[in-house]
């Protein structure tokens, strides 16, 4: 610890370079930049919402304007930094893999598919299909800024916030911005962002291209012949447009692709996603008179994994399952808020979201050939309807909020074949279509006097099972998990209170907060080496968030904690579940950062983060042990347009688990890696 602490001293000494602060009104439109002689801000003024929705400001929210910690970075491990946001594995986009990186607030994990809905501009993110975050399809966008709120009941996002919403907003380039990194193990990290003035307009450019040998993920000690270092190869390209389309209105419309290719670091484990998105949104947003949205969207998913089978004392492996998996998501929205007294105080709207997939899987091999083929799918279907009524402004006293939404959901008919190659059937299922209602909301209140605002709130929200959790089983070494296809949609109540102090240079946030999610999905041991998805009675969290940041001088200190006590609630064949710790969810965890913010040629970072042993199953078996890492940078402005950088991850190399299996084998985190680059930019 004190070596660690040393470092962070020694690490952040150096002044500053310009920072980015996300200046926000809360729930945006658009990411608009501005610059000035003294400084940059990245000032958020738009997404899904009109204008800024005061309505969030009755919850725990964090708003994270520096999102570039140097060169190599990645968005998904600087989200690590917020309390209670927890990532399903502790590898990140470039080790981890593809199914595995769900996303989650408070403390309402154990499960793959992400419970917090993340937004890029107001449009879900989640994987059609499986509900996981494709961190990796962000290298074809230029971010400016992440609203993180914590709590479900935002019913204007859309369904699915249970735990929260996490929202990715763009940020338009003006002028040429290019990077270049080489890092530990044969890395590069290469980006470029062009854009300005296009007619009436605004046009970009963005993309990124990213490589590295890898790491063997096994912990030493533990590997064999077969383990070897896993290779990654990541990139993506987009383009955006903004045109003016009459007073107070204007059109956006994004195009972005990506593609990712990695390996878990033996023969057979290579995976490949490759992805389309495009959006076209309206927007007519005139102060003091009536606003309105319309937005459409499309996501274009392709995946495919391959899955080994190492033999004990891993010196020998075969393909075990070649995976395949198409999906789509397509959706809609329109949102109004009309004019009262010359306000907007009411927004009301409805959205339409529809996901269809499927998976093509081969396995029981013989040799390299297999032997079975399954297919397994089915679509998705919401319509909603929502409004919201927010009083008040952002001044002192009284702001209260009330919003409720209403859905209506569909599960097209869902199948399962699977047949011997070459031979006859096993198995050829029609599952029902089912439909049904389901309602959340939110109503919150916040007083503010001064530095001083104190809030409540209280919400509902839901989620549907994914069509992965419905319709396909799968198989992790010996261990196999049945789908089912009869799994009912998780609903939440939940509540917090909170405190705020904002006083300058001084900012602390507590917040208190107690959820129960029932019928929680969850992979439940039925018998030794089987398991199946399973809706749980609930799961019980309740806890504490702690945030307080200080600037001293041309530096910022930042302290993030949470403490999170969840326990499952089950019974019936999920029995032996009753009172233990979810799977995946520690109960502390945290951060502590310095960060320049000056104008000087020199800066720099340091962020130590910790995260506590947490459960690998559900029934605490399999323990991972927590974690003390340090990431930290310097960097140097030679002039306006050039500038030098050094990063390092986990400098201390500090073993990090991020799995482990029932044999007992252990899957690290990304170890100490180094990065030294260049910037170009005007």
């Amino acid at each position: 610890m004190i070596r660690l602490l040393t470092g962070v001293a020694l690490l952040v000494m150096p002044a500053a370079v310009a920072a980015q602060d996300v200046v926000s009104d809360e729930a945006p439109i658009l990411i608009a930049e501005m610059r000035r002689p003294d400084r940059q801000e990245i000032v958020v003024t738009g997404s899904g919402a009109l204008r800024p929705a005061k309505s969030d400001a009755v919850q725990g929210i964090a708003l994270i304007g520096n999102l570039d910690s140097g060169l190599g970075a990645r968005i998904e491990n600087r989200l690590r930094d917020e309390t209670g946001i927890v990532q399903f594995r502790r590898s990140d986009g470039r080790s981890a893999h593809p199914t595995s990186q769900g996303v989650t607030l408070r403390g309402l994990g154990g499960n793959a598919s992400a419970r917090a809905l993340v937004t890029l501009d107001g449009v879900p993110q989640a994987d059609p299909f499986g509900g996981w975050v494709a961190w990796s399809a962000y290298d074809a966008v230029n971010l400016g800024g992440i609203i993180v709120a914590r709590g479900g009941g935002g019913g204007a996002d859309g369904p699915g916030a249970l735990a929260g919403t996490i929202g990715l907003y763009s940020t338009m380039t003006d002028g040429i911005a290019a990077s270049a990194a080489y890092g530990s193990r044969g890395s590069w990290d290469l980006s470029a962002s062009a854009g300005g003035e296009l007619g009436h307009g605004q046009v970009a450019l963005d993309g990124r291209y990213s490589r590295g040998d890898g790491f063997i993920p096994i912990s030493q000690g533990q590997r064999g012949l077969v383990d070897r270092a896993a290779p990654y190869e990541q990139g993506g390209l987009g383009v955006r447009l903004r045109f003016d389309a009459g007073a107070a209105s204007r059109i956006e419309a994004s195009l972005r692709g990506f593609a990712d290719r990695r390996d878990r670091g033996t023969d057979f484990s290579a995976s490949k996603t490759d992805g389309v998105d495009a959006s076209l949104r309206f927007v007519h947003d005139p102060v003091g008179a009536t606003q309105w949205l319309a937005l459409a969207y499309v996501q274009v998913r392709d995946f495919d994994s391959g899955f080994a089978s190492v033999a004990a004392g891993r010196n020998s492996v075969a393909p075990a399952l070649f995976q395949r998996v198409p999906a789509t998501g397509l959706g809609a929205r329109f949102e109004l808020r009309p004019a009262i007294g010359g306000a907007n105080p009411l927004r009301i709207g409805a959205d339409w979201r529809r996901t269809s997939g499927r998976t093509e899987e081969d396995f029981f091999f013989s040799g390299v050939t297999p032997g079975r083929h399954r297919i397994a799918g089915g679509s998705s279907d919401t319509v909603g309807t929502f409004a919201e009524w927010t009083s008040g402004d952002r001044g002192d006293g009284l702001l209260w909020t009330f919003s409720g939404r209403l859905d209506r959901w569909w599960l097209g008919t869902g199948y399962r074949l699977e047949r011997n190659i070459g031979g006859p059937t096993i198995t050829d299922l029609r599952f029902k279509a089912r439909e049904g209602w389901e309602g959340s909301g939110r109503v919150g209140v916040r007083w503010t006097s001064g530095a001083l605002s104190l809030r409540a709130a209280g919400y509902r929200g839901w989620r549907l099972p994914t069509l992965n959790e419905l319709y396909r089983p799968f198989r992790v070494g010996a261990d196999v998990t049945n789908a089912n296809e009869a799994l009912e949609p998780e609903r939440l109540w939940g509540g917090e209170v909170g405190a705020d102090w904002n006083s300058g240079d001084t900012k602390l946030s507590v917040t208190l907060f107690a959820n129960r999610l029932t019928n929680a999905i969850a992979n439940v041991t039925l018998a030794p080496n089987l398991n199946q998805r399973q809706n749980l009675d609930a799961i019980d969290s309740k806890g504490v968030e702690v945030s307080a940041e200080q600037r001293i001088g041309p530096a910022t200190l930042r302290a993030t904690y949470a403490f999170t006590d969840a326990k499952v609630d089950a019974s019936g064949a999920a029995m032996r579940l009753d009172g233990r710790r979810p799977a995946q969810i520690a109960k502390h965890g945290g951060s502590v950062s310095l960060r320049s913010n000056g104008d000087g040629p020199f800066g720099g970072f340091a962020t130590l983060r910790y995260v506590g042993k947490q459960n690998e199953d559900d029934l605490g078996l399999l323990v991972l042990g927590d974690a003390l890492t340090l990431d930290a940078g310097l960097s140097w402005r030679l002039t306006d347009a050039i500038s030098l950088e050094a990063r390092g991850e986990n400098l201390f190399d500090e073993l990090v688990p991020a799995a482990i299996s029932s044999a007992g084998i252990v899957e690290r985190a990304t170890p100490r890696t180094l990065w030294i680059g260049a910037r170009l930019s005007f």
